[in-house]
């Protein structure tokens, strides 16, 4: 089997391991995957990430010649997509840059002019449901037209491109995974003291984005009625809210419970995942359908929420889009902005160490069923089988 994967995503290297999974499956399956050369890193203003190219066996990755670098629905290639088809020669295309790509467009026409014969398939997280117009609308239909297989990061996805026309095969799976290895339970002592956690302390972690949609202003102030308590929150991240949430601390009084994380790489991420007791991801809805003016959001998966059940640490979440079906019954879920019903689950969590216990290992045990780099391929190539390619 050969497969193309055309995605921004996989100019992180961490990213590819699923992909790698693959190749390491099955010998006999060879994976490229093209990304392009330059991409702009979401919230980090003039940060330029240029991947390298790699070559590891059946697993390739190379940077192609592309235009727009920082918005996925006008990425497209140029020659350099062109010299790779023909010399590939894939029986699977997969782009994942959503159902309106050009880049997509670009692959479905250069694989029917190019004669290749390859099965097209797509990935969407997109969760919305949304109207469209012209060009844009035709765009899709052309899209899903070519479609022989659908792969959606959440069930909402899937649903709306049936109701938009799609009526193939298709799976609903996350576009990453997480390494069961790397992301495990282990006790972080010199990390505790550095950042000045008390020994007493409940630590209530964050790890994302600093922004209006992820409910950390829902957040403070559960805590806030929760002052009682010897919690600390540590927050990991970056973004526009972090001024915000700081006034709002200072207000409450409560600015010596807070510890800030900035810019953490991926890889030191597992290090502070394990300083916490519990990891809340209070996700809330912007809008419940998508226009040009306001293209509203809501949770698509919450990785960090797997991540931080590998890791041992149990997870609240809101029901904000596809949390719940994340969690199940390995965390606990409350209303999304309802700071009475968070406060009551984070109380639970703090007084109840026997709860904890049970949703560590609970959480862990999801991951390593489900969500691991190597089920997901396990399952990707199950539905390259099911489409009748081998």
């Amino acid at each position: 089997m050969r497969l193309l994967v055309i995605s921004h995503t996989y100019v992180i290297d961490l990213n590819c391991e699923k992909l790698r999974s693959l190749t390491q499956l099955d010998p006999s399956i060879q994976v490229t995957v093209g990304v392009p050369k330059r991409w702009q890193s979401r919230g980090v203003q003039h940060h330029v990430l240029r991947p390298t190219t790699i070559n590891d066996g059946n697993f390739r990755r190379l940077p192609l010649g592309h235009l727009s670098q920082n918005h996925q629905g006008l990425l497209c290639f140029g020659p350099d997509l062109v010299r790779l088809l023909r010399q590939f020669r894939p029986q699977i295309i997969q782009v994942e840059q959503g159902a309106k790509s050009l880049a997509y467009a670009q692959t479905i026409t250069l694989n029917r002019w190019l004669g290749l014969g390859a099965k097209n398939l797509l990935f969407t997280w997109w969760n919305l449901p949304y109207q469209l117009t012209f060009p844009v609308a035709q765009l899709e239909a052309y899209n899903l037209r070519h479609t022989h297989g659908l792969i959606a990061g959440n069930q909402a996805g899937a649903d709306i491109l049936r109701q938009r026309g799609y009526s193939g095969p298709t799976a609903v799976m996350p576009q990453l995974g997480v390494n069961e290895a790397q992301f495990c339970p282990h006790p972080q002592p010199a990390l505790v003291r550095q950042i000045k956690i008390p020994d007493d302390a409940f630590v209530v972690g964050y790890v994302g984005r600093f922004v209006v949609e992820k409910g950390l202003l829902t957040l403070g102030d559960a805590l806030t009625r929760l002052r009682s308590h010897p919690w600390i929150w540590l927050l990991v991240g970056h973004g526009p809210l972090k001024t915000t949430l700081k006034a709002k601390i200072a207000a409450a009084g409560l600015t010596d419970r807070v510890r800030w994380v900035d810019r953490v790489p991926h890889d030191a991420v597992p290090r502070y995942l394990n300083l916490m007791h519990t990891l809340v991801l209070p996700s809330e809805t912007s809008h419940t359908a998508a226009t040009l003016t306001a293209p509203g959001w809501k949770e698509q998966f919450g990785h960090v929420l797997i991540e931080a059940m590998a890791a041992g640490v149990p997870v609240i979440g809101s029901d904000c889009g596809e949390i719940p079906q994340v969690i199940g019954t390995a965390g606990l879920i409350f209303p999304e902005g309802n700071t009475a019903a968070l406060s009551d689950r984070l109380q639970r969590l703090m007084t109840n160490p026997a709860d904890r216990l049970s949703l560590r290992q609970q959480g862990r045990d999801r991951v390593l069923a489900h969500y691991t780099n190597t089920v997901l391929a396990q399952k990707q190539l199950a539905f390259y089988h099911h489409l009748g390619v081998t």
